[in-house]
Parts: C-alpha cells; structure tokens; sequence
C-alpha cells in the first residue's frame, strides 16, 4: 500500500475514533433492568387521571409495605376525597362523606374514587422506576442509563427525572383510553 494512502486511512480512522469518544456510552438494553426488591416507601404527590371524556386531579399520599399500600387522595386544595386501603385480602376504600366500598381489586376501586383505574399493584414497582416481577416488560434508557420506558402489563410507562437524580419526579402511564400522570413532590421514606 502506498504511504499517501495509508496516511489518509489512518487520518479517516482517527477521525472515526475521535467521533466515537465524544459520544455518550451505549444505555444498558432493556434486560439490564431488573425488578427491584419490595421495600416500604412512602410518598407524597400530585396525579391526574384521564379516562376517556372524563378526568380528574388529586392530591396524593401513598404507603406501601410489602403486601399491602394505603392510598390518601385529596382534592387539589387539600381537602379529604378517599382512604383506600389493600392487601391480598381485597381493599377497602373510605370516601370523605363516610360510605364503604370493597373490593378485590384495586382497579375497581380507584376507578369509583378517580373515574379512572389506576393500576396499584403494577405502580408500586414503577414509581420507584422498576419493571414488576413476574411479568413480561420492555425497557428503554436514557443517556445517563436510567429506566426513561417502560411497558408492562398493557401499560407504556414514560419516566422524567430532575438532574442526576435516580428516582423519577414525573411519571406517565398510558393504556387505551387511559393516562395517568404522578409528579412526586417528597419521597418522605424509602
């Protein structure tokens, strides 16, 4: 090979290499997320939640243990809408005028307080950006490697986080004719 051509070759390959640095490293692939463990939390936040025609904005504040969460939502300005309460049992939720209502299903009963379903058992795992265990997800990174989407269960899970943070200020989930948007104001444990 002749040197002027070797040279230029050599310069493209360096070129080609010097491009290549300047790029972000590859996310990890959908299989690197792994569901984490079931750990208490609570949180504190705002959600609002479409379905269909009809939509709805709340406060609200969520424990979750291992087995069993209690849901407090609140009208926008604060005041008392429902106390939902869950565990394998079946839940229990409290409207703010005093009427019961029990069911064996989260759906069911967040669909009554919200006008909309709002997938419980599945948000325990996403809100703090994990697929659920035991079942069959897909996943996307972003650039800094975290979960940025996430569709599991029917449900496409789209994540937004402040700076470097790794837990997710807003979190939207979408299914036909359904979207649900969480912005956690304060993780206050977990």
């Amino acid at each position: 090979m002749r040197a002027p051509r070797r040279r230029a070759l050599v310069a493209a390959a360096a070129l080609a290499l010097s491009a290549c640095a300047g790029m972000p490293p590859a996310p990890p692939a959908g299989a690197a997320f792994v569901p984490a463990a079931d750990v208490p939390f609570e949180i504190a936040g705002r959600l609002s939640a479409r379905h269909g025609d009809e939509g709805v904005a709340a406060g609200f504040r969520w424990r979750h243990a291992p087995g069993a969460d209690e849901l407090l939502l609140s009208t926008p300005v604060g005041g008392a809408l429902a106390r939902l309460d869950g565990d394998a049992g079946g839940v229990r939720m409290a409207l703010a005028d005093g009427r019961i209502a029990e069911d064996g299903d989260w759906d069911a009963l967040t669909r009554r307080a919200l006008g909309t379903p709002l997938p419980v058992r599945g948000l325990a795992w996403w809100v703090r950006a994990s697929p659920r265990p035991g079942s069959a997800f897909t996943a996307e990174a972003d650039a800094a490697g975290r979960l940025a989407v996430l569709r599991q269960d029917g449900w496409e899970i789209v994540y937004a986080y402040r700076g470097d943070e790794t837990r997710p200020l807003r979190v939207v989930l979408a299914h036909p004719g359904v979207e649900v948007r969480l912005v956690v104001d304060a993780w206050l444990a977990g």
